[in-house]
């Protein structure tokens, strides 16, 4: 049976050689009964349909098996691997530096918790009034994260755009300086000379390379003379806040379910890895079949 969830034939074609460079290596077992194919399509229908492992429908393999390869492929990184493998193939298919983008724009989303949350999860947001998690994207120009950051949800935007930052600092440390300077775009939450002053302890050379720009937040007069109310869609803004839009159209992440921030950042990840093949599958041809299958 196929859900809407599954992998077509041209989504899986991008997908199964990505998946077994990145597969963990592990000692020489008896062969897979279900393809991994079934097991990715299972992950997959767990993410968008948000039901308990132990629900998955009888035509998926048994869920323990489903359940202990999306463990392993969490553990050992390779949900990560496939976000940025898949992501610099997008940059590189529209004609972008598959590597280096000079747009980062980042926001962050409170959510709830469930009772299945961990001790370490649990926060409160007052602004919010939201007791759960909060999920910080960095994003580029189409939406897609070069980083994501999962906090507790008492945690500033201030305090998880600067853990996110360290957390990769790698990357600004080695962005080449003839590159223009990463303009990251912020809203008016965040205090730009504050977060500098911590990142500048962290990477004396980090604003060299790049340089905060608070986006304009348009007045109630503005808005009036423009002939709107309510929510005012900001110029560029609107590309993280879509990218937040996304995120809710898998159930599985409406609410917080993980019992740990790890957990929960991983489970961000695929949701965008999906995405991603997705739309890299437009972009793609189908592959010409052979002749036994003609």
């Amino acid at each position: 049976m196929s859900y809407t969830s599954g992998l077509n034939a041209q989504e899986w074609s991008i997908v199964e050689p990505l998946l077994l460079e990145y597969l963990p290596k592990k000692k020489r077992t008896r062969p897979l009964k279900r393809s991994y194919r079934e097991i990715f399509d299972a992950v997959l229908y767990q993410l968008k349909n948000g039901c308990n492992w132990r629900d998955l429908p009888k035509d998926f393999p048994p869920y323990s098996t489903v359940y202990w390869h999306y463990k392993q492929w969490r553990e050992s990184g390779l949900i990560e691997q496939l976000l940025t493998h898949l992501h610099e193939e997008l940059r590189r298919q529209v004609k972008k530096n598959p590597q280096w983008t000079t747009l980062l724009l980042i926001d962050s989303q409170a959510v709830k918790n469930t009772c299945n949350a961990g001790v370490e999860t649990k926060g409160y947001c007052f602004y919010k009034s939201t007791n759960g998690i909060k999920r910080h994207l960095a994003v580029d120009s189409l939406g897609f994260p070069i980083f994501t950051h999962c906090t507790k949800a008492n945690i500033s935007d201030d305090k998880g755009l600067v853990e996110i930052l360290t957390e990769n600092i790698d990357y600004f440390k080695n962005r080449p300086l003839d590159l223009p300077k990463l303009t990251i775009l912020l809203d008016n939450g965040y205090h730009p000379d504050a977060i500098t002053k911590q990142l500048v302890n962290v990477y004396p050379e980090i604003m060299d390379k790049v340089q905060f720009e608070l986006s304009p937040k348009p007045s109630k007069q503005e808005k009036v003379a423009q002939g709107k109310t309510g929510f005012v869609p900001v110029k560029a803004r609107w590309v993280v806040e879509r990218s937040n839009a996304w995120v809710e159209r898998c159930k599985s992440l409406v609410k917080n379910f993980e019992r740990n921030l790890f957990n929960a950042n991983q489970k961000l990840k695929l949701c965008f890895v999906r995405l991603l093949f997705k739309r890299l599958a437009t972009l793609y041809p189908l592959p010409i079949p052979s002749k036994t299958e003609s």
